[in-house]
């Protein structure tokens, strides 16, 4: 299946990150995929993250490019603990959640959670603001390297 990114097939080590971020924002928003949610022009700022990931990304294709290698290094199998607060009168929605995977080199379980403030215009996402734990990251990938 092809989207307005290319092959969805590339993203499905995303799969349950997708599907919660379609609940959290569902009857707010239009489209099928993931992608389809986001405005052609969206901003996405990463707030807190892990080191030598961009702190800011604009346009739908950019966030694709971004996460279309995402399953090289981590695959996830499971995204729950949803809460969604939304504010009509400034359209703006607040997720949190946790996404459950496995590091691809490292074996290593991923567990981690996410707050993400979302700006909704036109039924589109023009905006996301993203605050994940970086040491769930750190440890999926095995930074530091543990001692031998």
């Amino acid at each position: 299946m092809t989207g307005p990114v290319g092959d969805i097939a590339d993203f499905a080590a995303l799969d349950p990150f997708f599907r919660i971020i379609r609940v959290g924002l569902a009857g707010l928003v239009d489209g099928e995929h993931f992608f389809d949610l986001l405005a052609e022009d969206v901003v996405v700022e990463y707030v807190v993250s892990a080191p030598g990931y961009p702190r800011r990304v604009q346009g739908r294709r950019a966030v694709a490019d971004l996460y279309r290698g995402y399953g090289d290094v981590i695959v996830l199998h499971g995204a729950d603990e949803l809460a969604v607060h939304h504010d009509p009168a400034t359209s703006v929605v607040v997720l949190e959640y946790a996404v459950h995977g496995r590091a691809v080199h490292t074996g290593h379980a991923y567990d981690n959670h996410f707050v993400s403030v979302i700006t909704v215009k036109d039924r589109q996402v023009t905006h996301w603001r993203d605050y994940l734990d970086p040491v769930a990251v750190f440890r999926a990938l095995g930074w530091p390297a543990e001692p031998r």
